[in-house]
């Protein structure tokens, strides 16, 4: 399994790189950016609001994508597992949350074209505020569209709440120059490189599992998802978890001619499929990476075929570490659908 190496932010500099652009991104978020001209390694975006994790953010994301997380939809049984006295926020949520609080880096984004390391450190439940912070890690030019000059953003994101780190990782986007590219060469990896997050180490130690159900489920088998699945709703979900990228709210800003689906909707509905076929989840601990392979639109239909790649034990369950692809199915039937590849993720499970 891999993943990032992952700074701190003590280790992320303060002052602008020798190679930087000419012009800084304002101390506030604009409408208009930031372009990857406007970039330098170690520069710290504005951040989105904080935000209190509500159940009612549960309802709209159960709504939303169909997540059957048993522990977040049974307050009861999650405190019989936890011994706590409140209610489970869906580790999916929270994930989706830290995403679009990064977002003030991504607004102008063409694409992003993957996560890797993802490492959600500790539950979170409902009545906790969150916030993140997002930093830029490396830059490299990107070989231009047409007039478009652009340019890939490695960014490190920290998302932390009233209880201490909650989340980190790093993602790595696409964004447009305002004029020239400025020769960045740095190496932003890809979705396999870098260092293997402490999995073990995120895991509540302390939950009992013995009420939920075990593993039916031989590594290396497949297992593809009957419940085909369709994509709306996805301005709601943009909206909900202040994502910034325009391209997912404008069909003008969009290459495509259409509004261009986040591809976290993507992820939560694979993930969504996962809960389906593992009712004895208990939560998520990470992403191994996640690359997303083609665009997703509104109205989609979306399948999604997950293998087990290999479990390892962890405190009183197990680790699941989970291959999934998705792929957008064309056609009128079931019969004539033609399937495209648009997600390749790698998820890990905390299982009894």
């Amino acid at each position: 399994m891999v993943s990032c190496t992952l700074h701190t932010i003590s280790n992320v500099p303060n002052s602008r790189s020798t190679s930087a652009a000419n012009s800084a991104p304002p101390a506030t978020p604009a409408l208009d950016g930031p372009y990857y001209d406007d970039l330098w390694t170690g520069y710290v975006f504005p951040t989105l609001p904080a935000t209190i994790v509500t159940e009612a953010d549960n309802l709209q994301y159960r709504m939303i994508t169909g997540n059957e997380h048993r522990l977040t939809a049974d307050p009861s049984l999650y405190q019989t597992v936890s011994t706590s006295k409140g209610k489970l926020a869906n580790p999916g949520l929270v994930l989706q949350l830290s995403i679009g609080q990064s977002t003030s880096a991504t607004r102008k984004a063409i694409a992003n074209l993957f996560y890797r390391g993802v490492l959600l450190q500790r539950p979170v439940e409902i009545g906790e505020r969150i916030e993140t912070t997002t930093t830029v890690l490396a830059l490299c030019d990107s070989r231009a569209k047409g007039d478009l000059n652009r340019g890939k953003v490695l960014l490190g994101i920290w998302t932390h709440g009233d209880n201490g780190p909650i989340a980190q990782y790093q993602r790595c986007a696409l964004l447009p120059c305002r004029g020239e590219a400025p020769g960045h060469a740095e190496d932003v990896g890809s979705a396999s490189s870098g260092d293997t997050p402490d999995y073990a180490g995120a895991i509540p130690a302390d939950w009992n599992l013995s009420d939920l159900s075990g593993l039916d489920w031989d590594v290396g088998q497949s297992k593809a998802d009957i419940m085909w699945d369709h994509i709306d709703m996805a301005p709601a979900l943009a909206r909900m978890t202040f994502n910034q990228a325009i391209v997912h709210r404008s069909p003008m800003e969009s290459a495509y001619g259409k509004r261009l689906v986040y591809g976290g909707h993507v992820i939560a509905l694979a993930e969504a499929s996962l809960t389906r076929l593992l009712p004895g989840m208990a939560t998520i601990v990470g992403w191994g990476q996640c690359s997303h392979l083609g665009p997703a639109f509104e109205g989609d239909t979306v399948s999604f075929e997950h293998t087990l790649t290999r479990t390892e034990p962890a405190g009183p369950g197990q680790l699941l570490h989970i291959r999934t692809i998705g792929f957008r199915q064309d056609g009128s039937t079931r019969d004539n659908a033609e399937a495209t590849s648009i997600l390749d993720w790698e998820s890990v499970i905390y299982h009894r």
